[in-house]
């Protein structure tokens, strides 16, 4: 037996979280009846429904995309813009981004229909570290390691990040940025904060993973030591 949150993370519904949020306003039923409480476990041959809906239990999917710039890390968009899944249409189970790459950056992606690693892989309290390939406009100079001991967002000030790598080229600064938070935007605003702003943007490590042997708009299937050694982070 297993909880109906973590069940319904299996099956692609949402993240375990998000489940629970779901479970509570009482959009689900087990065997036709409505179920409220987190603590609740289902066997394989219950019936689950969510808003009126059988769930089925889903292979676990795990992809590594390369990401172009120009596509939305959602599953699907009201303008009818292009979106990350788009890019893996040949894929029949419902996966989701971990985590999201703004529209116009580009680079690692992770989607999955596995909720628990999801969770493991964006809740702050793990620190999964992330690399970016920044360029921005201009030179920095020593305003840039600014950026290493957190700097001042209206959200707060960021955790201490990594700098290393830095170049100049044709008037722009090119430089790699290591953090272990998810904000939204953050890299961009970090940048903004010392007074520049960035010409490009890619992420080129999650964790332990880097996008060798992909090209833009490029994916591939996770090995299972990959996917054992995330859940371990």
């Amino acid at each position: 037996m297993e909880r109906l949150q973590k069940v319904m993370a299996h099956a692609g519904i949402a993240s375990r979280r998000k489940s629970e949020e779901i479970i509570l306003t009482g959009r689900v039923r087990v065997n036709g009846k409505v179920v409220r409480d987190l603590g609740v476990k289902v066997e394989k041959n219950d019936q689950i429904e969510v808003d009126g809906k059988q769930i089925t239990m889903e292979r676990m999917v795990y992809i590594l995309l390369n990401k172009p710039a120009g596509y939305l890390s959602t599953v699907d968009d009201p303008q009818r813009r292009k979106t990350v899944l788009d890019l893996v249409g040949d894929i029949k189970e419902r996966i989701y981004p971990v985590g999201r790459l703004d529209y116009n950056t580009s680079g690692l992606l992770i989607l999955t229909n596995d909720g628990d690693i999801t969770y493991t892989l964006t809740h702050p309290s793990h620190q999964v570290e992330k690399t970016y390939l920044v360029v921005v406009k201009g030179k920095p100079g020593k305003i840039l390691w600014k950026l290493e001991k957190g700097v001042e967002l209206e959200d707060g000030i960021t955790a201490p990040a990594r700098v290393r790598r830095v170049k100049e080229k044709r008037g722009n600064t090119l430089f790699q940025l290591t953090i272990h938070e998810g904000r939204n935007r953050q890299v961009r605003r970090m940048c903004e904060y010392i007074g520049y702003s960035v010409v490009s943007l890619e992420r080129i490590a999650f964790a332990f993973l880097n996008l060798k042997g992909l090209k833009p708009g490029e994916y591939r299937y996770l090995s299972v030591e990959e996917i054992e050694k995330l859940k371990s982070l």
